[in-house]
């Protein structure tokens, strides 16, 4: 069986990890707010969507979101405007309370009927020397048990999703090593 690779890109092959490239798919999945934070209007969605239950203010101040409930409110009517270091704290705590609130729902569609089917485009290859190439397909893969992906994914903890994906990978046999690091994954929900 093949070892983790150790110095991926050595040759001039790149891609990214398989558990970055779910991240990505997964992020793909869950829609949000279209208006942009810098706007009135995504400012208002957004920190109404953080604001809106206590539950939701809780997970906002446990994902960064640290300011007074008096500050909320005041951007809340439009009184103040958050420094651009509060417009990307409010962003990141939206997207990670996001994730949380999607977990459960994608998890479920992911498991449905037996698992999803996940499409692996293989790294690209097209800046390494011939002799270093290797063969490399387009492979497919049934991922039946989504949980600890999921969960991965929604607390933001990357090594983990990454250390999932080879567990997953090593269905693939003996050849798991090479889709180790990959173009993209594709899967539908």
């Amino acid at each position: 069986m093949p070892d983790r690779t150790k110095d991926f890109g050595r040759f001039g092959a790149t891609g990214i990890e398989g558990g970055e490239a779910l991240s990505r798919q997964l992020d793909r999945l869950v829609d949000g707010i279209a208006s942009p934070i810098t706007t009135r209007r995504g400012l208002q969605a957004h920190l109404r969507y953080l604001t809106k239950t206590p539950r939701a203010r809780a997970a906002a101040r446990a994902a960064g979101l640290t300011v007074t409930d008096r500050t909320l409110k005041a951007w809340l009517s439009g009184k103040r405007t958050p420094t651009q270091r509060n417009l990307e704290r409010i962003e990141q705590a939206y997207w990670t309370v996001r994730r949380q609130n999607v977990a459960r729902y994608l998890l479920k569609r992911l498991e449905s009927r037996g698992g999803t089917r996940v499409e692996i485009h293989p790294m690209n290859q097209s800046q390494v020397d011939r002799r270093f190439q290797r063969v490399l397909e387009y492979r497919t893969l049934n991922i039946r048990k989504w949980k600890h992906i999921i969960t991965a994914w929604a607390a933001g903890d990357r090594r983990a999703l990454q250390n999932l994906w080879c567990d997953e990978i090593t269905a693939l046999g003996s050849q798991w090593g090479q889709y180790e690091h990959v173009t993209t994954v594709g899967f539908a929900a």
